[in-house]
């Protein structure tokens, strides 16, 4: 079944009423066809919806008017779309969904660590996409209500800006993925968090088998808070990981 197809048959499936106050979705992708099926689909259940077919189309979008998520091909023209995700995730733009053609774990896992929350794989039914989507704005929601600032020992934590910073001041560079981890311990201290937990807390509940990944982050992290051992992130055996220190609210 083709991409066009699989959004065809979804989009036919499910139909529900408006919902009010919805935010504004940004679809880019250089095929036509999905783009519209997409729009259709999206607009059918209320979501407001601007479609781009490049990059540079994207950028005018978004300087438009406020989008509150963006639904990303990677193969495009041009600038393609992970080099697009790591402009928008690095200056903290709305949160992203992959939706591509290029659907093998490593493909994945590089959507991901660049800064995109969620990664679909073409083809996807209507009903995923939509579900997805739904799961993006509920995270972008909770997190906007959310407090801004952390403290566990001497580290600060800005969710806000993306930032960790030592005792003294000095701002410690971390990866996407790293502080997606980092922001789950913080959220959650004190009690063991599995994989399964972590995956779904940093890159939502469409992440799918990458706990080799989650050791990997979990592993640069403690390097980067200066951690001899199980000191601040302990591993729990056959169960996962315990972020030790007490967190505060700054």
């Amino acid at each position: 079944m083709s991409a066009t197809q699989a959004l065809h048959r979804g989009a036919m499936s499910i139909m529900h009423p408006p919902i009010h106050d919805v935010p504004t979705l940004l679809v880019v992708d250089d095929d036509q066809a999905i783009r519209t099926l997409l729009t259709q689909s999206l607009e059918r259940h209320g979501y407001r919806v601007e479609t781009a077919s490049t990059s540079q189309e994207m950028d005018v979008a978004l300087a438009r008017h406020p989008v509150s998520l963006v639904l990303l091909d990677i193969m495009m023209p041009g600038e393609d779309g992970l080099s697009a995700c790591r402009r928008i995730a690095g200056r903290g733009g709305p949160p992203i969904i992959f939706l591509s053609a290029l659907g093998d774990e490593p493909d994945r896992i590089i959507g991901l660590e660049i800064g995109a929350s969620y990664y679909l794989s073409k083809p996807c039914s209507a009903r995923e996409i939509l579900a997805t989507v739904r799961a993006a704005l509920r995270a972008r929601d909770t997190q906007t209500a959310e407090p801004r600032h952390y403290r566990f020992l001497d580290w600060r934590v800005d969710f806000g800006a993306r930032e960790l910073i030592d005792g003294s001041g000095t701002l410690v560079d971390l990866t996407d993925g790293e502080f997606a981890v980092l922001r789950a311990f913080v959220r959650r201290p004190r009690r063991v968090l599995s994989r399964d937990a972590l995956l779904e807390d940093a890159r939502g509940a469409d992440s799918e088998a990458y706990d080799r990944a989650i050791d990997v982050q979990v592993s640069r992290l403690r390097r980067k808070l200066r951690a001899r051992d199980d000191q601040i992130i302990r591993t729990i055996r056959n169960e996962g990981y315990f972020f030790v220190p007490a967190v505060t609210r700054a």
